[in-house]
């Protein structure tokens, strides 16, 4: 079985975080996110991801130089320009030659769907495409779909109001779709599957769909890698807290709900609450650091203050005393 996972989009939300790093390669609790989504593929059967890259190709060819990533075979298919969601699964589709039913992921949303029951679903079903969808309180920023008796989807709305939203169930990032549907993208130009390649499905009756409730998160902002992250301390759900066998906490020191990643320190009389330290990070003596991620090898001042989902880049260094509250540094000015 193929997956195709999109891993080209540029990571704004979690600027300055992805000035150099594209975000399904930021960690997510002692791995990178993409690591965690390829291997909830492999679990159900994937053997093969290909990644449809755009931003920042060379940093995901580094970390696997060996083509693998948790066991998963890896191909790269490196979009030539920004293709959009359909043109970038129809691209990368192609380079890989895929000609069987297959499987698109959003390289970015972390989740427990059983993807073996999707797949049973889609070929029950004898759909061209089969989406996953999941229940959320505010639709406005996603793609609502509503369904009829059978499952069949029957509208497409992407983005709609929250007042105008038909229900709370959305699109949730992973499809499995027969090769057919290829020759709805056409190529060499920007195609977005949700605008363009869904709705025409629907409209031929050859989409369904499979609400299920469970884990789902679009890790792409701040606060949700946050929560990513504290999902999957440890490898548990349950841990309030993990710290990287080799980071350095001051006993003096108090770290609650947090994750400090390999090589950093905590010195004493510091807090950190709700955040991520990556690694190598330096959190000074007395700094608080609360709902807020510091990246790797940032450094944060004695008794500064970090909180309210302020982000520090990479190689950033936090000045003494400073009080930051929903800052980015370096801001987009810098």
């Amino acid at each position: 079985m193929n997956a195709v996972v999109l891993v080209g989009g540029f990571g704004t939300r979690l600027r300055p975080l992805t000035l150099t790093v594209p975000k399904q390669m930021l960690p997510v609790a002692g791995a990178t996110m993409l690591e965690r989504v390829v291997a909830h593929l492999g679990a159900h059967g994937v053997d093969r991801a290909v990644l449809a890259l755009g931003y920042r190709p060379d940093v995901f060819l580094d970390a696997f130089p060996d083509g693998r990533c948790a066991g998963i075979e890896l191909v790269y298919a490196v979009e030539p320009e920004p293709l959009d969601t359909g043109g970038a699964v129809g691209f990368a589709a192609r380079e890989a030659g895929i000609d069987d039913t297959f499987i698109v992921v959003n390289g970015d949303v972390l989740t427990d769907l059983d993807v073996t029951e999707l797949v049973a679903r889609h070929r029950a079903t004898g759909a061209e495409g089969t989406i996953a969808l999941t229940p959320v309180d505010d639709p406005s920023r996603y793609g609502v779909v509503p369904i009829d008796a059978d499952g069949r989807v029957t509208a497409f709305i992407e983005k709609p109001p929250a007042h105008e939203a038909p229900s709370k169930w959305i699109n949730a990032g992973t499809y499995v779709l027969e090769p057919s549907v290829l020759d709805r993208i056409e190529s060499g130009r920007r195609v977005s599957i949700e605008r363009e390649v869904f709705p025409a499905m629907v409209a031929d009756g050859t989409l369904f769909a499979l609400e299920r409730t469970g884990r789902w998160v679009d890790a792409g902002t701040p606060e949700t890698l946050i929560e990513a992250a504290l999902a999957h301390l440890d490898g548990s759900a349950g841990r309030e807290d993990a710290i990287a066998a080799d980071a350095t906490v001051d006993p003096t020191a108090r770290v609650e709900s947090s994750w400090v990643g390999p090589g950093a320190t905590v010195a004493s009389g510091a807090v950190v609450e709700g955040s991520l330290v990556l690694a190598g990070a330096r959190i000074g003596e007395g700094a608080v650091v609360r709902d807020s991620v510091v990246g790797a090898a940032a450094t944060v001042g004695a008794r500064a203050t970090l909180d309210e989902l302020t982000v520090v880049g990479h190689d950033v260094t936090i000045e003494p005393g400073a009080v930051l509250r929903a800052a980015r540094v370096p801001s987009e000015a810098e």
